[in-house]
């Protein structure tokens, strides 16, 4: 089964979850607002998709934080980061089933190629 991460009023969101399910593909689902994130998964991902994809600079919570902790971000930081602002992670993270290959946000032409 499709392993799906995100937080469910993402505009992204919304449109991944409608795709899927337009194309009848069952998904579980994983709310970062209310589960959390797991470090061990981020740095899974990080080392797959590299941290610099995942780490969503242009959200609201990243613009937000003091500058210090903008400064220097490397891998161990930006895992660190995302696990106390889950929000910082790109949306949605969608792991394969029978794979470990990752998708990192939505593009459908991308989605219809692993997917479909």
């Amino acid at each position: 089964m499709i392993q799906f991460y995100g937080i469910p009023n993402c505009d992204t969101v919304k449109k991944a979850r409608k795709w899927l399910e337009s194309q009848g593909l069952d998904y579980s689902f994983h709310d970062y607002k209310k589960e959390g994130a797991d470090a061990e998964k981020l740095a899974r991902w990080s080392d797959e998709a590299g941290w610099e994809v995942l780490l969503n600079r242009r959200g609201t919570t990243f613009r937000k934080l003091p500058d210090a902790d903008k400064e220097g971000i490397d891998r161990d930081k930006a895992i660190a980061l995302m696990v106390e602002h889950p929000s910082m992670i790109k949306r949605p993270v969608v792991e394969l089933p029978d794979s470990t290959r990752i998708l990192v946000g939505f593009a459908q032409s991308e989605w219809e190629n692993a997917l479909t």
